[in-house]
Order: C-alpha cells, then sequence, then structure tokens
C-alpha cells in the first residue's frame, strides 16, 4: 500500500547526514506542538508535502496560502514533519513505509520520533522525563552517549512504534523520544522536554521559553486537533504503554 502515499518535493532536497524528526498527532500531541514550533522557531522553508487519498479531504490556509496538512521542513542538516491532522489508523502503515523509504533515499542519517507517553499522575510532574526507545545497538548506543535513559521494559503503539519497526526493517537507525504526558490534552511542557531532549542529541539548544510562555494559548488552538487524535489514539490501544508486558510480569 505504499504507493497510495506520495511525497512531492517542492524544493530541492539534499539531506544526506541530517537528521529527520517526525511529530505526527499523538499521546498530548507532543510531537505535533514539538515540530510545529521548531519549523516556526528555527524559520524553517517548506521542502516537501504528504499526499494521500487515504487521509481526510482537508487543506490548510497559513497567510492566505492553500497548504498540505502533512509537510516536511527542511535545511541542510535537519528534515522536520508537521502534521496538522490526525492521521487515520488504515493510512499510518502506508504512510510509515513511505516517508521511510523517501528518509532513505535521502541519505538521511538518522530518524527520530517524539511522542508522548501517558502518566496519571502528570499533574504533580513539573518537568516531565523524557525516554528513549532505540530500534537497534547503534540508536541505543547513539542514546548512552546522549545521557538519555532507554525505556526498558513496557508496549510502545503508534506512529513511532511503526517508524521503529520499519526503519528496522529498511536497516536505518531510528529512536523514539517519548516524555511524560497528559493523555487526552495537549501538553506544551512534555513538548517543551521532549525538544530539549532532541537537542541533547543533535548536539543544539533549542530556547523553548516561548513555548512554555505560550502554553495555555496553544492549548485552546489545539483542542480540535485533540479530539481528532483522541479516536487513533483509542483505536492504537495507547493507553497499554503503561503496562508491562506479560512476558515480565
Amino acid at each position: 500500500m505504499a504507493e497510495e502515499v506520495e511525497v512531492v518535493e517542492v524544493a530541492r532536497v539534499e539531506a544526506e547526514g541530517a537528521k529527520a524528526v517526525e511529530g505526527l498527532p499523538d499521546v498530548g500531541l507532543v510531537g505535533a506542538i514539538a515540530t510545529s514550533y521548531l519549523v516556526e522557531q528555527l524559520g524553517m522553508g517548506e521542502v516537501a508535502y504528504v499526499d494521500s487519498e487515504l487521509f481526510p479531504p482537508i487543506m490548510v490556509l497559513h497567510r492566505g496560502k492553500l497548504k498540505n496538512p502533512v509537510r516536511i521542513y527542511g535545511s541542510s542538516d535537519l528534515l522536520l514533519l508537521v502534521s496538522e491532522i490526525a492521521i487515520p489508523v488504515e493510512a499510518l502503515a502506508p504512510l510509515v513505509r513511505a516517508l521511510t523509504s523517501w528518509f532513505k533515499e535521502k541519505r538521511v542519517e538518522f530518524m527520530v520520533s517524539l511522542g508522548g507517553i501517558p502518566v496519571a499522575n502528570r499533574l504533580d510532574i513539573d518537568t516531565p522525563s523524557v525516554y528513549g526507545v532505540p530500534n537497534g545497538d547503534v540508536a541505543a548506543e547513539f542514546l548512552k552517549r546522549r545521557g538519555i535513559e532507554v525505556m526498558e521494559e513496557g508496549f510502545v503503539a503508534g506512529a513511532y512504534a511503526l517508524f521503529l519497526k520499519e526503519s528496522l526493517r529498511q536497516s536505518m537507525p531510528a529512536l523514539a523520544l517519548l516524555a511524560q504526558s497528559y493523555l487526552q490534552y495537549p501538553d506544551p511542557g512534555a513538548a517543551a522536554a521532549a525538544i530539549e531532549a532532541l537537542g541533547r542529541l543533535l548536539d543544539r539548544s533549542f530556547d523553548v521559553k516561548p513555548l512554555l510562555e505560550k502554553a495555555e494559548e496553544i492549548r485552546v488552538k489545539t483542542r480540535d486537533l485533540m479530539k481528532q487524535a483522541r479516536a487513533a489514539i483509542v483505536g492504537m490501544q495507547k493507553p497499554r504503554e503503561s503496562e508491562v508486558p506479560l512476558m515480565y510480569t
């Protein structure tokens, strides 16, 4: 079904050795908030968009210009995948296959998924912890060198689980950075924690202060997207991520 999803380039893409970061709408909209914020903060331009008949019939308007809702922004060393719609469950697998193949074709060095992991006591957590989930030894060593704790047991589900699975199949190093998050509410604080962890991975410093200052505004603006994502979260059994697999009980 990979042919049902097309990556359409709108600018020259030279990404050999770059890192690719995806943040599809999911738990707490952590990845979606984080990638959108980084695009704005870094002033990145659109280099491609993703098209599929499996997506809802939606286009978005930004400053009077019609845009596809799933877009890729880029520079010479960083690609950012942004989605302003919740991806239907039936579209996730072909989307991930198409994107992973495209990143590999562009000779991306590493793929990183940003997401949230639901915790019941999120209200009591001032600074969310971020855990890494590698797809192999190369990614695990990368996390270790950057001082990011690796999740030892549990489930991962959803877009980043598929990215990890597909990247492993295509022999591409990849990892997920998962911040403690609310399950069904937009969580800019968790997004900020994920961005800071990403900065450690990339040896860069990202200023998350403006993100935290606009947290309430972001929660209001992303309410509708969070509503869209809830159905997908249920369909992907996201709450199971707080459980321990049977083999280890």
